[in-house]
């Protein structure tokens, strides 16, 4: 069974966290949320006292005020590349923030991408190919974020793009295209298509 894990954190976009998950589950893939804590504000400010407790993880608080119970706390030591197929990192200014600016977030992008796993990013989390420091290659993106990626990668606007086994997309409005991508690139195009005919997508659903 392929597997995937999907970073968290509050501000994280809901709609690019729920579809990824739930699609991914729908074609068979094993999903592990780890929730990602924002640094404290300066580095004389101690961590809240529940920052990093050793289980049980706090309600993710989402861009739109949705709360969200991640499965885990995120551990650089504990979720390593070689336990997963697939690293997501979800948009959101808020949560793309915290996760793209995360050292063990970017050791362990970096870790997935360079042992060929599937490495998704989707709307202002296509930041942490940048903060990650991924080779120049074709990326997308929330029109947001486009000016901070363009100068470094082949920036497109292009609903959802696929470079070797980096995937990005742009937004909450193209997270099906996207979550459906990662089936099939996980799990085949066979698998794809029977996930997505349940779905019931509109005649003429350009994906």
């Amino acid at each position: 069974m392929p597997s995937a894990l999907i970073l968290i954190a509050d501000g994280t976009e809901e709609m690019e966290f729920t579809i990824t998950y739930d699609t991914l589950v729908r074609a068979g893939v094993f999903c592990t949320s780890a929730f990602v804590p924002a640094p404290a504000s300066s580095p004389d400010e101690p961590d809240p006292p529940n920052r990093h407790p050793p289980q049980n993880p706090p309600f993710a608080r989402g861009s739109r005020g949705i709360n969200i119970l991640p499965d885990t706390y995120f551990s650089p030591h504990a979720l390593t590349a070689d336990k997963f197929d697939a690293l997501i990192i979800p948009g959101g200014a808020g949560g793309a923030k915290t996760l793209s600016e995360s050292s063990p977030v970017q050791h362990l992008v970096r870790d997935f991408y360079e042992a060929k796993k599937i490495v998704g990013m989707i709307c202002a989390g296509s930041l942490a190919a940048l903060t990650s420091n991924l080779p120049t290659q074709p990326i997308t993106s929330h029109p947001s974020v486009q000016s901070q990626l363009a100068d470094k990668f082949e920036y497109s606007d292009k609903p959802v793009v696929v470079s070797g086994n980096l995937v990005t997309s742009r937004g909450p409005g193209t997270t099906f295209p996207f979550a459906l991508t990662l089936v099939e690139l996980l799990c085949g195009k066979a698998k794809r298509e029977e996930v997505y005919a349940p779905m019931v997508f509109p005649v003429g659903t350009p994906w």
